[in-house]
């Protein structure tokens, strides 16, 4: 049994984790974690009218959770809390599972030193086909470097996400950057504007209820490739982290992405 503490419990995504939780026996949510400000009750069960939830904390407060659970799921949507909340659980020994997007470089560093003290799982997208996506960048990125092909990203997503381009969007581009050499990201383009040799485009599209569409375009003269994932529900991304959380529970000090819990 993992004992899982969620950050981030009242919000879109964490609602859909705690439920995938209590539908999977070997997942046991002690608690969760909330802006105090959201906080309508300091009883889980209360707040999310889930019956089987009752008697289980809900706090703005990490560290009065953090002796009862084995990992902590963060989805706080916040990149300062989660960082905090990165060191508060790995200097107590807890592994956690990172799916806030939107750190700066900063931040990243701040997570990794905490990753020397208890396992950190982090990814700006927790699901099968998304991660897939990853690696057929990539293979598509070293077979095509230097074959005259222009390449490009478009992510789309709800009017409400905060940040832009979204991580799975950077994760990609980073990608590209590696595996094919590009040097410049371009995130917008107006008036006189032609493609540079090495140039990168990243587009983020806002509207509407849209869960996360990538495509990254790999554009030839006579001939295009298109690799696309679109996702429909966000169980993709929660079914994701309920299992990186499992998997992440006993395993050695150090940073982990989703390729580790899919085998890629």
């Amino acid at each position: 049994m993992t004992r899982v503490v969620v950050c981030g419990a009242l919000g879109r995504m964490g609602r859909r984790i705690i439920e995938l939780s209590l539908q999977d026996p070997e997942v046991d949510v002690v608690g969760g974690v909330e802006h105090p400000d959201c906080i309508p009750s300091l009883d889980l069960g209360e707040a999310l009218g889930k019956e089987e939830l009752k008697g289980r904390p809900l706090t703005s407060r990490l560290e009065e959770l953090l002796p009862a659970c084995d990992v902590v799921v963060e989805f706080s949507g916040n990149t300062t809390a989660a960082v905090g909340h990165t060191k508060l659980a790995t200097l107590d020994g807890k592994g956690i599972v990172i799916g806030t997007t939107g750190f700066t470089e900063q931040e990243i560093k701040e997570i990794e030193e905490s990753s020397r003290n208890a396992p950190v799982l982090l990814s700006p997208n927790m699901s099968l086909g998304v991660n897939l996506l990853f690696k057929l960048t990539e293979i598509a990125a070293k077979v095509l470097k230097d074959k005259n092909f222009d390449m490009e990203i478009v992510e789309i997503h709800h009017r409400f996400k905060k940040d832009a381009p979204s991580g799975t969007a950077v994760k990609l581009a980073n990608i590209l950057k590696e595996n094919a050499g590009l040097e410049r990201v371009i995130y917008g383009r107006e008036g006189e504007a032609p493609r540079k040799e090495g140039d990168l485009g990243v587009f983020a599209v806002r509207g509407g209820d849209v869960v996360g569409d990538h495509t990254v375009y790999f554009l030839g003269f006579g001939e295009r490739i298109e690799l696309t994932h679109r996702a429909s529900s966000r169980d993709t991304f929660a079914k994701g982290a309920v299992e990186a959380a499992k998997w992440i529970k006993g395993r050695e000090p150090g940073m982990y992405s989703m390729f580790d819990v899919l085998d890629l």
